[in-house]
């Protein structure tokens, strides 16, 4: 008599079953999200409804900051190449949003063109109108680094607010727009140019909840001496510790991001460490692409639960015909206590709750009693869908990571210092002597064969505690000299010759240096006398 009720139950317990992250993310925002947003004017309030493109788009990078802080030269010095549309100058010469993306030919896109094709995932930009679109183009190239990411270049941020009216359309909410859609968001500061115009602060602000995507580049630190580069830094991270209100420090990589001499070398060595960093960071945005879609639907989802709560609410509480006006000014009015209710009665966490002084904002031009009155199924099927769905999804990504080859970016800069003498750290710690045609460590072995026998060897070897007494003087925790060991003893027998003493001491200098051990003896550091033994 009641079957269906069982196999309705079981049906929601089931998480569905898709053959890809991609394909599964599309379906469970079209049956189970889209209709929650659509039902509560989602829209309207936070963020255009997500297309297909959203789901397929490769990785994007968004660049942000002041005029000439160096955000066209960065995405120049990345693809080692000049892109269509590219203008550099001290002055603010970047007037448009260029979205450099891969194309066979080279050539420009205009805005009103690239917001109707449905593989772009620009078409909900449409709702900023002519003054932004005829601001916006795709710049189109073959680079290898853009077969893995695209780059979006901003106009530089100004100072003044004759200069943010005069843009014509709202600069602050394009860029939260591509901040929800977007995998980085690279803040660039001029190390000579510091002060936080009243716009980018405010940019800065319409970037809250995507504080993980953002990283910060001090450029131009070449230009500096070491002593004002500190000073430098230092004010950086006060004046973003004012803006950006979070627990964490930021991370800012300093460095020169373009192929120009470096006007003052001293803090080269720091300039290629930042940069290896900052590489790897981008690198690696392929590889997390659909894990960062699948941690924005589910924040999407979480958002849009919220608004049906608060929509629903201000429906409940409007009169049918009597003193609507009034009534409604007092319900936005009264919006901070119905966020608090709404927070004990379903237990939600206050950072789920959107901007309160915006939502009242949006809520003056609605009509309260068009509003939607609570609808339990279609909660039930956002919640299936964060319980059960998502779980399953979560298993797909491991998947299809294993199951495909590690995708990073390649190409232009970033195979710039792959091999060769300039490879980072080429020649350095554990890589030096790499290109000598004797062993690095004989130069120094004469003196650690006086170590060595005053050790008391036995048959031309020292045992491993007596070998220890002498490399914990060095102070390196256990872990590190036990690693130390395993390296040095290539024959394995648990005692170390006077060669393998010498490589130990050796491997000791290069940690106390401040560089990593191998994980593997590289080839060069093998002595002589063993290197049939490593064969």
């Amino acid at each position: 008599m009641f079957s269906w009720l069982g196999s309705d139950d079981r049906r929601k317990k089931d998480p569905e079953v898709f053959q890809t992250v991609g394909d599964g993310l599309k379906k469970l925002y079209r049956t189970k999200l889209l209709p929650l947003e659509e039902s509560y004017k989602f829209h309207e309030f936070h963020s255009p409804a997500l297309e297909d493109a959203d789901f397929d788009n490769k990785p994007m990078v968004l660049l942000v900051g002041q005029y000439s802080t160096g955000k066209t030269s960065f995405i120049r010095y990345l693809l080692e190449q000049d892109f269509p549309g590219m203008r550099i100058g001290p002055e603010p010469t970047t007037d448009s949003f260029i979205a450099v993306m891969h194309g066979d030919t080279e050539g420009v896109i205009p805005g009103n063109a690239l917001v109707v094709d449905p593989k772009k995932p620009f078409r909900k930009l449409n709702a900023f109108g002519n003054a932004f679109l005829n601001r916006f183009v795709c710049a189109q190239l073959p680079n290898p680094v853009l077969e893995s990411i695209s780059v979006i270049d901003t106009p530089g941020i100004l100072s003044g607010e004759k200069q943010r009216i005069s843009r014509g359309y709202d600069f602050a909410a394009v860029l939260e727009w591509f901040a929800e859609r977007v995998d980085r968001i690279i803040l660039l500061f001029d190390a000579h140019k510091l002060d936080i115009s009243d716009e980018f602060s405010e940019v800065i602000k319409a970037l809250k909840n995507h504080e993980d995507k953002i990283r910060v580049v001090l450029n131009k630190a070449d230009q500096i001496e070491t002593q004002q580069l500190m000073r430098v830094y230092g004010a950086l991270m006060w004046s973003l510790g004012k803006i950006v209100n979070t627990p964490e420090v930021i991370r800012v990589y300093i460095g020169s991001f373009w192929s120009h001499p470096l006007l003052i070398p001293d803090n080269r060595k720091l300039f290629e460490a930042e940069e290896q960093d900052l590489f790897k960071d981008i690198q690696s945005l392929p590889r997390n692409a659909a894990l960062r879609k699948l941690n924005d639907l589910i924040k999407r989802a979480r958002l849009a639960k919220v608004h049906a709560y608060i929509i629903s609410a201000l429906k409940k509480d409007m009169p049918s015909v009597f003193g609507k006006e009034n009534k409604k000014k007092e319900l936005i009015g009264s919006l901070g206590d119905i966020y608090k209710r709404i927070e004990r009665e379903h237990q939600i966490s206050p950072g789920d709750f959107p901007n309160l002084k915006k939502m009242q904002d949006l809520l003056q031009s609605q009509d309260l009693n068009k509003f939607q009155p609570l609808k339990p199924k279609l909660l039930e099927a956002v919640d299936d869908m964060l319980a059960h769905d998502i779980a399953g999804l979560m298993v797909l990504v491991r998947q299809e990571e294993n199951q495909r080859p590690n995708p990073v970016v390649k190409g232009g800069a970033f195979d710039g210092t792959l091999d060769g003498p300039f490879g980072h750290g080429y020649g350095e710690g554990a890589g030096e002597g790499i290109d000598d045609a004797e062993w690095v460590v004989a130069r120094d072995k004469p003196a650690y064969d006086e170590i060595f026998y005053t050790l008391s060897p036995v048959n031309g070897k020292v045992t491993g505690a007596n070998a220890k007494r002498e490399m914990v003087k060095s102070k390196l925790p256990n872990t590190v000299l036990g690693k130390i060991w395993k390296l040095a003893d290539i024959d394995k027998d648990g005692m170390l010759d006077d060669e393998e003493f010498a490589l130990a001491n050796h491997l000791i200098k290069v940690k106390l240096e401040g560089h990593e051990l191998p994980s593997d003896l590289p080839a060069h550091l093998v002595p002589p006398s063993k290197r049939k033994i490593t064969e």
